[in-house]
């Protein structure tokens, strides 16, 4: 999940690394270093290093070559999520935002010094060919993936349309790699699906927060009311696998179910810039009716903030997995080159202050995939925020205890959702959520 910050902004320090990288054969005088402390002696051995790679480096190098690597280790210090963009890389990025491009459909992260899969998009070439939240990217084509960056493999995996490609996969459970081989395809990321589930009961899908999922979300919405004579009687939101997006669209998303001036979350940073409260705007407020959110291990930024805001104002049941924990706002950077920065700049928090970083969002209902096989169940399969490298700690705070569940009867909706038995323990408690409150009325 992230915002972005105007070229103006760029930070200083990498303009001074750059400046300075250009000129490294010039040296630095001795006493930027009485003025600035360790912070210039550390440019210092910098420009001290590449001058010396420059000079006597077997071969000629390229100046910006270096920089970008330099730039690159740097942000890799840092925590998994802090990256730099060049060119191609940032262009490629801002096409991401708006739904369409080429390539295999995988949200991606970086576990033990592995590509490692958050979760696959709905009707990719990934999904389509059996990639799961937790599998190990070993290699692409024939490029092994250790210590890869993540922008180099998302380079790597996208492409043309009809191009092929091979992802070799270690899952827990095989007793070796396995090849996935895949076809390319442009892939049109259908933010929101929604369908009728029972008389009065809606389903909405998010798949991932886009620049057009709000206004995807509204037109689901009116929909489903025109399907059922013009009101709910209760909705399903899945934020299952859904690996987050836009903050300002997880903020319009929350509105559509919370009060007018109700904090759907804040964010905390060192510049005061970082400091900022999203409030709930008033524009498409849906009616009071019961809500279940369906949240799993792939859910993650965006849609735990949605989850969180859902549940500290007791909109909805949240049910399901406990999801990634990526509590951190990244903001996009644009650089002089027409690279990008993307930068960890501040936490974020649920309404009532939870800071759920490498900790996600905790169901009030958990609820696991029945037809998950037993190799699945295991811990191993489900890569959250606190398995990955730096990242960062919260303090633990007092969680809702989740319930015991029972295994209930399928209703009469289409296969796919007699199948998926997280959708219809939802359907059920919100079906039972309706008996309860004529129970109320006639007592």
């Amino acid at each position: 999940m992230f915002k972005r910050m105007p070229r103006k902004k760029v930070t200083i320090i990498i303009t001074l690394l750059t400046m300075l990288a250009v000129f490294a054969g010039v040296g630095v005088q001795r006493r930027c270093a009485a003025e600035g402390g360790n912070d210039y002696e550390s440019i210092e051995l910098f420009t001290d290093v590449l001058s010396i790679v420059k000079k006597s480096y077997v071969e000629e190098v390229d100046t910006k070559k270096l920089v970008y690597g330099a730039i690159n280790g740097m942000l890799a210090s840092l925590d998994p999520h802090s990256s730099f963009m060049p060119p191609d890389t940032y262009k490629e990025m801002k096409i991401d935002t708006k739904g369409e491009f080429g390539g295999l459909g995988i949200e991606i992260t970086i576990k033990d010094g592995l590509l490692t899969v958050i979760a696959p998009i709905e009707d990719t070439p990934a999904y389509r060919a059996g990639i799961k939240a937790g599998d190990q990217i070993i290699k692409i084509d024939d490029k092994f993936t250790k210590d890869m960056s993540i922008m180099d493999a998302v380079k790597r995996m996208r492409g043309p349309k009809g191009t092929k490609v091979i992802l070799t996969i270690f899952r827990e459970g095989f007793e070796k790699p396995k090849e996935f081989p895949m076809v390319r395809d442009i892939i049109q990321v259908k933010s929101v699906k929604f369908k009728t589930l029972d008389d009065g009961y809606g389903y909405v899908r998010i798949a991932q927060f886009q620049e057009k999922t709000d206004d995807d979300l509204s037109r689901a919405l009116k929909a489903l009311k025109e399907e059922n004579a013009g009101t709910l009687r209760g909705l399903i939101l899945d934020l299952r696998n859904d690996p987050g997006g836009l903050l300002d669209q997880a903020v319009k998303v929350a509105s559509h179910f919370v009060e007018k001036g109700k904090l759907v979350v804040y964010t905390e940073g060192r510049e005061a810039e970082s400091k900022m409260k999203f409030l709930a705007k008033a524009d498409s407020k849906e009616p009071n009716y019961p809500i279940v959110v369906l949240i799993n291990s792939g859910s993650a930024s965006a849609s735990e903030i949605v989850a969180g805001a859902l549940q500290d104002h007791n909109r909805a049941i949240i049910m399901g997995t406990q999801s990634f924990g990526k509590g951190s706002v990244q903001t996009i950077i644009p650089l002089s080159d027409d690279s990008g920065l993307r930068l960890t700049t501040a936490r974020y928090y649920t309404p009532n202050g939870r800071s759920i970083q490498a900790k996600g969002i905790v169901p009030d209902i958990a609820v696991e995939r029945v037809e998950m096989s037993a190799t699945e169940k295991k811990e191993g399969m489900h890569i959250r925020e606190k398995d990955l490298e730096n990242h960062f700690e919260t303090e633990e705070k007092g969680e809702k205890v989740p319930e015991k569940v029972k295994k209930e009867a399928a209703y009469k909706t289409d296969e796919a959702v007699r199948s998926d038995y997280q959708i219809l323990r939802a359907l059920d408690l919100l079906k039972g959520w309706e008996i309860l409150k004529t129970i109320n009325k006639a007592s």
